[in-house]
């Protein structure tokens, strides 16, 4: 039997267990760079910065030479405190696939926060999303053991009969509520959040008879950066100071809970990265990360960064895998602004309160 046909027959099955076994649970993607996809995770964090943010991120694992789990994030968000009670507003789009290819996820969504100062050094931030999710099934290239030649392989036609459904359109939401705090001197700052996704748990089955709820998704994250000098003044140079950014995430979603924790350095605009990651449930899994990258400065208030990282598997069933490749990029516009006038909030960022244009964003790491 060929190559081929061997991957098609194991993907058949799988699709029978995610498709067609009644009160089967669905699950998300998921980023090792979550602090460059942050919308993802929790729409609090739209708009917590002044300015304008563009991000991309896509995540490539292969486990085998004809088949990989892929995805892709893209976001863009803008906040602008002339807007009275504003955090600000964002678009995310999400595009991932499962198998080689037969189960396609589009999930496309907008996504608002609003801030409420609770003193000089603190803010509260709240955020809603709102989503279509679209997931469709490429029918045509299911196939049935029994139509494989054991000699020839895939040469027959599939004798399978689809269902009439192959694209489900669904609406999904999510909300989320975070606090970003700092210090006086402006050389301490850091977030703390919650979120919860896919509020109403919608049912992603292609069968009457059948139920695939996606499942509700809680997540609680939290970071710290730390400059080891504190900016003396408005002509500071940010970039001379390294920085320590120690952070931690967790997940659960269904019977599945996901850890991830880590630390990230940069100065000068070099980023360096360590991270673990452990996967606990039905199935457990264990996996190190290591990442770099570089932020170039165009002009004060704009900038890009590059970011990869590779994951490795060091136990669990996905050892043998072989490793991820994810790669992001982040475009920063921070003098970017809705509204000129008005009588909106006079409550900036707290990096702006500070009087110094900050290099301790979370949206930096």
């Amino acid at each position: 039997m060929s190559l081929q046909g061997i991957l098609k027959i194991t993907t058949s099955v799988f699709l029978i267990m995610v498709l067609f076994v009644p009160d089967s649970i669905c699950r998300d993607p998921y980023y090792t760079q979550f602090s460059n996809v942050p919308l993802f995770y929790n729409p609090a964090f739209t708009g917590i910065y002044t300015g304008a943010r563009v991000r991309f991120c896509s995540r490539s694992q292969s486990p085998t030479p004809a088949s990989g789990f892929n995805s892709y994030y893209l976001s863009a968000d803008i906040g602008d405190r002339n807007l009275p009670g504003s955090g600000g507003f964002g678009v995310i789009v999400n595009q991932d696939n499962e198998g080689i290819g037969f189960i396609k996820n589009f999930n496309l969504g907008a996504s608002f926060s609003a801030r409420v100062p609770l003193s000089r050094l603190i803010i509260g931030q709240v955020g809603i999303k709102a989503s279509w999710l679209q997931k469709r099934v490429s029918w045509d290239d299911f196939v049935s053991s029994q139509k494989v030649s054991e000699k020839y392989g895939h040469v027959y036609d599939s004798g399978f009969v689809r269902p009439d459904i192959n694209v489900l359109n669904l609406p999904d939401f999510g909300i989320g509520g975070l606090i970003q705090f700092t210090n006086s001197q402006g050389c301490l700052s850091g977030t703390v959040g919650f979120a919860v996704d896919h509020l109403f748990e919608p049912d992603e089955s292609f069968l009457e008879t059948a139920k695939s709820p996606l499942a509700r998704k809680y997540t609680g994250h939290a970071d710290v950066v730390f400059s080891v000098r504190c900016p003396s003044g408005f002509n500071a140079r940010e970039d001379d100071a390294l920085k320590i950014n120690p952070g931690i995430i967790f997940q659960n979603q269904g019977k599945a809970n996901e850890l991830q924790a880590g630390l990230n350095l940069t100065n000068y605009g070099i980023y360096f990265g360590a991270w673990y990651k452990g996967t606990y449930g039905p199935v457990t899994d264990h996996s190190v990360a290591l990442l770099g990258g570089y932020r170039y400065v165009f002009a004060e208030s704009m900038s890009i960064k590059l970011t990869y990282s590779y994951d490795m598997h060091v136990m669990g069933p996905q050892k043998k895998s072989g490793g991820v490749h994810e790669v992001s990029l982040v475009l920063e516009f921070s003098s970017l602004h809705l509204f000129r006038n008005g009588g909106g909030s006079s409550f900036r960022s707290l990096t702006q309160a500070q009087k110094y244009n900050s290099q301790l964003a979370y949206s930096d790491f």
